[in-house]
């Protein structure tokens, strides 16, 4: 059953408690898909994605400890889970990367307003990243706050690929905007303050299109890669 994120949480604790040590690479493909699907049907806030995330974690949990697999297996099993939420936010952070270019282009100051707001989350995505997760792993059984805790302990270690990704973002966004500054383009204030008002969906927005763009091109890849067999025939 669809939660109120749009996330099919039996489906997900299904696969978790059945997956196998080989199928890590699936779970966290499943994992992404699912995270990205979710981000997709609503506005993207930091309060939808805190949201999203606690869904995964809590449906990866529950299926973990279903699994009764030993320690480092079920540290595998959340360990993948981890890695397909930061692909799909790895989308997330360069739908936002687009919809801000676009301000820019238009003569936005990045550093002023709503559009400060804006940057602002994406610096903190890693934090509520780790911040969603642990709190959601905390209401997990005792058996499974070791596995937790050593997942958890390395994402915080090495850090995650949005985060830095983001914070990548960020600094390239600020920079060109200093550099518009210096070439005398700027919008109006009025201007600006309406396509903030509407950014959380703009980047919703973004999110689909890249996804589709992606998915149209996984189907022409196919098609070309058939056409030769159908050849030899």
């Amino acid at each position: 059953m669809a939660t109120k994120t749009g996330i099919d949480q039996e489906a997900l604790i299904t696969m978790f408690s059945q997956a196998s040590a080989k199928q890590g690479e699936a779970l966290r493909q499943a994992v992404s898909e699912t995270t990205l699907r979710a981000l997709q049907g609503r506005e993207l806030t930091l309060k939808n994605i805190r949201g999203v995330l606690k869904t995964v974690t809590e449906a990866a949990s529950t299926g973990a400890a279903q699994h009764g697999g030993k320690p480092a297996e079920v540290e595998a099993l959340l360990s993948s889970a981890i890695d397909g939420m930061d692909t799909a936010l790895l989308q997330a952070v360069e739908a936002n990367r687009r919809a801000l270019q676009q301000f820019l282009d238009q003569g936005a100051d990045l550093q002023q307003g709503g559009i400060k707001s804006a940057l602002s989350d994406l610096e903190k995505l890693e934090n509520t990243f780790f911040s969603s997760v642990s709190k959601a792993a905390q209401t997990a059984g005792a058996p499974l706050q070791g596995p937790w805790t050593q997942v958890l302990d390395s994402m915080k270690l090495k850090g995650t690929d949005s985060g830095a990704q983001a914070a990548q973002t960020v600094e390239q966004l600020l920079s060109q905007t200093q550099t518009a500054m210096r070439d005398g383009r700027a919008m109006s204030l009025r201007a600006g303050k309406a396509l903030m008002d509407s950014y959380a969906a703009l980047v919703s927005g973004v999110l689909i299109g890249m996804s589709e763009g992606l998915q149209r091109g996984g189907k022409d890849a196919g098609e070309g890669r058939a056409a030769p067999s159908s050849r030899k025939r």
